[in-house]
């Protein structure tokens, strides 16, 4: 596996257009639409006329189910792609310096406006795109995935140097959904994970967190969100909801798991950035996907998902996708630019 450079640029003989006010507004709102853990959108940024800085929000953590801020990191990747895109789109070139300070960890990514620089071409067309990606946790079609669209999200998600295991292979997708189920099981057996889950659901929230279907519910607490909240604080609910996604990964047509060589906050900023990359490819295909990461957010099941997929003992998998054809969800609440940009 090859990590990205520190420096991301492409030099270009044509000279770039100049950022402005309203396209700087334009590319951060689109950042801000990338996806993100209990749809938390844990990332600032700090703007000038020619400069962008991503900083990680840690006060929108997940200490229960992200103890290490593994999957923040990732969200905040994936809003670093969606800018690269939106810059793309807007003929703006940029360098990119990540992780520039030793002191701050919180400060992810330095893009640097420059009328000399300008992102590969193939970014731009992803633009269309990033508006219509939502996540969609309603069941798929038995349709499959044509290999040249697999090919595709290989592609997407090689190009931003990480490493990428597909199957649709029925019997590996049901040996896979049983560690979905397992889990789940175990997540839903943690009072604190289920008060970290309820907190992000609950009716109060105002342009971030999850309503009740969102967290795979529907059809178990069909009643109000602030009950369906309480009811998640106060009962174990696991083995409805590993039921759920059980068949849900099972019936999808294909499962996708982005892995990386090492486990740092450098490879987990590229796992965003290639997740991103990957469901706006699939979007754009006409696609759908969701996440199932309850196997490699657990300690215990994380390895077990390498020898299902055929990957190295050594690897790390950071993101499990289920993709396939069907209805989409509805697009998650954003907090607004003055929310998140100073």
């Amino acid at each position: 596996m090859t990590m990205l450079d520190t420096t991301q640029a492409c030099a270009s003989d044509a000279p770039r257009s100049e950022p402005n006010d309203d396209s700087l507004r334009y590319a951060l709102g689109q950042a801000t639409l990338a996806p993100s853990s209990h749809n938390s959108q844990p990332w600032r940024f700090v703007t000038d006329r020619d400069r962008i800085l991503l900083c990680a929000d840690r006060l929108r953590a997940l200490p229960v189910v992200d103890p290490f801020d593994r999957e923040l990191t990732i969200s905040c990747g994936a809003a670093l792609f969606n800018l690269r895109v939106a810059l793309a789109s807007l003929d703006i070139g940029y360098a990119i310096t990540l992780f520039p300070s030793t002191l701050d960890p919180d400060l992810l990514a330095d893009v640097r406006l420059m009328n000399d620089r300008t992102v590969a071409a193939e970014l731009a067309p992803l633009a269309s795109a990033i508006a219509l990606r939502v996540t969609t946790r309603r069941p798929f079609s038995a349709q499959p995935v044509s290999k040249e669209v697999e090919n595709a999200l290989i592609d997407a998600a090689v190009a931003e140097g990480v490493d990428v295991a597909c199957t649709s292979d029925a019997g590996t997708r049901e040996a896979i959904a049983d560690l979905v189920a397992e889990g789940d099981r175990r997540q839903f057996g943690n009072p604190g994970f289920r008060r970290e889950l309820a907190n992000w659901i609950h009716p109060r929230r105002k342009g971030d967190g999850m309503p009740a279907y969102a967290a795979g519910l529907g059809a178990l607490l069909d009643f109000a969100t602030p009950l369906a909240a309480s009811a998640m604080r106060t009962f174990d609910i696991g083995d409805g909801v590993a039921a759920t996604h059980r068949n849900l990964a099972a019936g999808s047509p294909l499962l996708l798991c982005i892995a990386t060589g090492i486990d740092d906050a450098h490879a987990w900023l590229a796992v965003g950035e290639a997740l991103e990359r990957v469901l706006l490819v699939l979007t754009s295909h006409g696609l759908c996907a969701s996440y199932l990461n309850q196997p490699i957010e657990s300690v215990e099941l994380r390895s077990q998902l390498n020898a299902l997929l055929d990957l190295p003992n050594t690897a790390f998998p950071q993101i499990l996708l289920r993709i396939g054809h069907g209805t989409p969800d509805g697009p998650s609440p954003r907090r607004p630019l003055s929310d998140v940009v100073s």
